[in-house]
Order: C-alpha cells, then structure tokens, then sequence
C-alpha cells in the first residue's frame, strides 16, 4: 500500500474509532509502531485533531471537531454545494454560523481559478431571497442538539402576554419566511406547541432530572402529527382562488389540509386546534379576498369581531 493509500486510510480509521493505541493500528495496517507514529504525525499536521493520553490505559483520540476525509466533487457538485451554503447568509441566525462561513471559504479558495470566477459572476445572478430580520436565535444549536439527543431544556421564553420559564423536549428546529421556529413537547402545557426561537430569552440543559419523552417517531418529516395532537380540535373548512393556494403552500403548519383542483384553485381541510383560532382568523384575514372560510362558525365570528375593530379605527 502506499503511504499516500495509506494516509487517506487512516484518516477514515481514526475517525471510526476516536480512541486507539499506535500498536493496535500498527498490527491493523501491517507497518511497525515507529512509522505508524509517524504517520499520525503526518495526520496530526494537516489538520486531523488528535490527542494523546499517557499511562497503562493511554493512547490516542481524536477530538470532536473530527475532519472528514477528502471527498472529490465534480465542478457541478462543488458549484451547486457552494451556493446552498452561500444562500444561508440571509439569515440572522444559524445553529451552525461560523462552520457554515469557514465551510464557505474553504470551498471557495480550494477551487480553481476558473471556477471561482464562474462563481463570482453567477453571485449576482442566482439568490434564494427571504426576508432580512433584525431578530436574533442564539439558542439554535442547543435546540437542535436537544432534538437530536432526546433532552430536555428549560428555557424563558416570551410570549406575548408575558414571560415565563417552561421545560420543553424539542423535535427540531425549521426556518419560515426568515423567522426560525421550534415544534416542542411542552411539560406546563402538557402538549405539543410551536416556538419562535427568536423569544427564547435562554435555554439550558434541565437538571432537575425531569424524564424524556421517546419522540423519535415525531419528527419534521412526519409534521402532521406535530400540528394534530390536541384533543379538542375543530373542523377547518376553507375555500382558496387560485392566488390563495400559492399563498398557502409556503405555509408550513397547514401540513396535509392543503388540495388543490386542476383549474388551481383549492381548499383547506381539516382539524386545527381549538385554542389557536383566534392565530387562525388573523392568519385568514390577512389573506383577503384569496379565502373564503365555510366552517367553524366560531373561527368566522372571530374574524368578524377582528374586522370591526379594524374598521371602527377608521370611522
């Protein structure tokens, strides 16, 4: 095998197994004890973190910030790979912001010349515009790895009657129309809630010893079940112009209560829940004239009282 094989190989090998011994690679690879230190040693200076332990259970581990082997793009794929990131740079607040610009720059100065003008003359051409906020998410990456790990978070959150301190299990985080949101088992409420990550005022790990739920079935590939856990629920019934339906399919939450008829134009159907009707008739007054709802007849008196009071500021 040659080194450089060899090299490529091992770097793959230590980030398996994060802990070994030089002699353990060593007789794996088929070379002696001193040039398998060597060559972690090559390792070690382009880059790959690894850490030494002394004593009679020492060796070798590599750090959590592992680098991943060299993976060769086609100049469509690094082209392509390039502007996904690039596109992120809208967003006030990512759960990974300064690995997303160093993956960024990395990309960008290890391509050849050539290319890099390629890009630079289709950054001004190609964009994936959302709206600019002012407000930021700092506690992303904490909700995010909560979701992953199944743990449970106390945050302070602010809603808009007041604030208050709440344990929530997150399912995962999402962005929508520039604002990032939170779908979690709340603990007070004892259901499922949305959260604006944005009035998160602080989030931390609970130590109070508070049991996860197993909610590895719930996920953002599965919403639905998200937005339909709460008992008490009323039957939405919407018509939608043509207009309408392209206004509703950027919405997230309608999940399935979203059909659409061949000449365009659709309707909304469905449970919603009963406690945010009130989120609901706002939600359809600000779509005008593009719906029509039919039913709950609780939700359309609500938007009658909603459109009084706007029309009595202007008497």
């Amino acid at each position: 095998m040659s080194k450089s094989k060899r090299l490529l190989e091992l770097m793959m090998t230590v980030n398996r197994k994060r802990k070994f011994t030089v002699k353990e690679l060593a007789r794996e690879f088929g070379v002696s004890t001193r040039t398998m230190l060597r060559d972690l040693q090559e390792l070690s200076g382009m880059g790959v973190p690894l850490y030494s332990e002394v004593g009679p259970h020492g060796g070798y581990q590599v750090l959590k910030e592992r680098i991943l082997p060299p993976i060769a793009f086609s100049e469509e794929e690094a082209v392509s790979m390039f502007f996904a990131v690039y596109a992120l740079r809208h967003y006030s607040s990512l759960p990974f912001e300064a690995e997303s610009v160093s993956a960024l720059n990395k990309f960008y100065l290890h391509m050849s010349g050539d290319v890099r003008d390629r890009i630079d003359q289709m950054k001004n051409r190609v964009d994936f515009v959302t709206p600019t906020r002012q407000q930021e998410s700092p506690y992303l990456s904490i909700l995010l790895d909560a979701a992953v790990h199944q743990k449970v978070l106390l945050i302070e959150y602010e809603s808009r009657e007041d604030k208050e301190g709440r344990k929530i299990q997150p399912i995962g985080i999402y962005a929508h129309n520039g604002l990032w949101f939170c779908p979690a088992y709340c603990f007070l409420r004892k259901d499922y809630r949305i959260f604006r990550c944005d009035r998160i005022l602080s989030a931390a790990y609970d130590a109070d010893g508070t049991e996860p739920m197993d909610l590895r079935h719930i996920h953002l590939g599965n919403k639905e079940s998200v937005f339909q856990t709460e008992k008490e629920s009323a039957g939405l019934y919407a018509e939608l112009t043509q207009k309408g339906v392209q206004m509703c399919e950027a919405v997230l939450w309608l999940g399935t209560h979203l059909h659409t008829r061949e000449d365009g134009t659709g309707w909304l159907e469905g449970p919603v829940p009963q406690s945010d009707l009130a989120f609901y008739a706002r939600f359809f007054i600000g779509l005008g004239n593009e719906a029509t709802v039919k039913q709950p007849a609780e939700l359309i008196g609500l938007m009658k009282r909603l459109i009084e009071e706007i029309m009595s500021k202007y008497d």
